[in-house]
């Protein structure tokens, strides 16, 4: 196995985020495209590697045991940042609800690239509870703000099941990172090669048992 990078991380309940907060990356569509608004990023946590780990891609050992259903942690994987998230109940009902408003439902663009064979279903995961994603748009790289609340809000429809919306061009993505119809992003977000060690020990850039 290649170097593993682990950290203590801390957990934020992300529910309707709509507070601006400062961008994980540098974002292209920054300049001009946002026209001056505050771009919302929900940067709950950030877990730092060893710059030699960092360098060489290190694959991430997480412990997930203190993540509570509706709860959202960050780690960086290759410079990325990877959300790993407790989908609540009510929260994996949504995901079955609604395939004809998504543009790849059964995530069958770009398979190999953006979503990993086990990984192929509608939780987009190994656990169905636990949702791991690149949190980058497909786009133009903007890191898409956490709203999880379902229902009417602002900029987003009065069915809204709950999800991410990039506030630089509006794509939406539901709970499990599949992107609506009819918006900028052309595909999905991406699920990272992963596995688990065991119940609560989560391993992000790695999946021997694939």
């Amino acid at each position: 196995m290649s170097d593993v990078a682990s950290s203590n991380i801390s957990f934020q309940k992300a529910e309707g985020i709509d507070s601006s907060r400062r961008t994980w990356i540098a974002i292209t569509c920054g300049v001009g495209a946002v026209g001056g608004a505050a771009v919302a990023v929900p940067f709950v946590s950030t877990f730092a590697p060893s710059e030699r780990a960092r360098a060489a891609g290190a694959a991430v050992r997480v412990d997930i045991s203190a993540l509570q259903p509706g709860q959202k942690v960050t780690v960086e994987w290759r410079g990325k940042p990877v959300w790993i998230i407790r989908r609540t109940p009510e929260q994996l009902q949504t995901l079955v609800k609604h395939d004809a408003q998504l543009a790849d439902p059964k995530s069958e663009r770009k398979p190999g690239e953006l979503t990993p064979e086990y990984a192929r279903n509608p939780q987009r995961s190994i656990k169905p509870e636990i949702f791991v994603g690149v949190g980058i748009c497909t786009h133009l790289g903007c890191s898409p703000g956490d709203r999880f609340t379902a229902g009417a809000q602002p900029s987003l429809p009065d069915d809204w099941p709950g999800g991410f919306l990039c506030a630089c061009h509006g794509s939406t993505f539901d709970m499990a990172g599949r992107v609506f119809k009819n918006k900028p992003a052309p595909d999905n977000l991406e699920v990272p090669p992963h596995m688990y060690e065991s119940d609560t020990m989560l391993l992000i850039g790695e999946d021997k048992k694939a």
